[in-house]
Parts: structure tokens; C-alpha cells; sequence
């Protein structure tokens, strides 16, 4: 069982390098290459703040750019720790530098 990692808004989150986001009518297929896990990312917001995520935007930002609205964002802090948790995302401070 893995464990969920925890989201704070005022962190820098990037989706991984492995991973590709593939657009969809639903959202998107998410795709890690490295450990070939396919997640489905069902909701188009939640696609909107996962492309939106890089090393100069915090999450509280990614989310008031995607217009969630703020009784949201602890469900979106779930989902966000839930792509953290299986790799998709990942916070930048913890990327590989090749």
C-alpha cells in the first residue's frame, strides 16, 4: 500500500520526467515510463493544475490559475498527493539533475 504523500500549497510541484500527460475527452491519461503505471486524471481542472505545475509556480497558484475554487483545493491537495505518491508528480527540490 503506498502512502499519500502530503501537498502544501506553497510548494513547487513538476510532473515528473518520466511521465507524459495524454489528453483525453475525460482529462487525461498520465503515463510514467519508468514504472509503467497509467492513472487517469479525470477531471479537466486537475489537468489544467498538473500542466500548470513548474519549478516557479507554487500549488495555491496553480490552483487559483485553473480557477478552482478555494472549498476545492483539499480535494485537490488528495488528488496532487495521490500523483505525488505513485510518482507522477514530484516536488522540485527532488528532481534528477542528468
Amino acid at each position: 500500500m503506498t502512502t499519500l504523500v502530503s501537498i502544501e500549497l506553497d510548494e513547487s510541484w513538476v510532473l515528473a520526467p518520466d511521465v507524459a500527460l495524454r489528453p483525453e475527452p475525460f482529462g487525461a491519461l498520465a503515463y510514467h515510463f519508468g514504472t509503467r503505471r497509467l492513472t487517469f486524471l479525470k477531471q479537466k481542472a486537475l489537468v489544467t493544475v498538473v500542466n500548470s505545475l513548474n519549478a516557479q509556480t507554487l500549488v495555491r497558484q496553480a490552483l487559483e490559475g485553473a480557477h478552482v475554487p478555494e472549498e476545492q483545493w483539499p480535494a485537490f491537495l488528495k488528488a496532487l498527493g495521490s500523483l505525488a505518491s505513485t510518482g507522477m508528480i514530484t516536488r522540485c527540490d527532488e528532481r534528477k539533475v542528468s
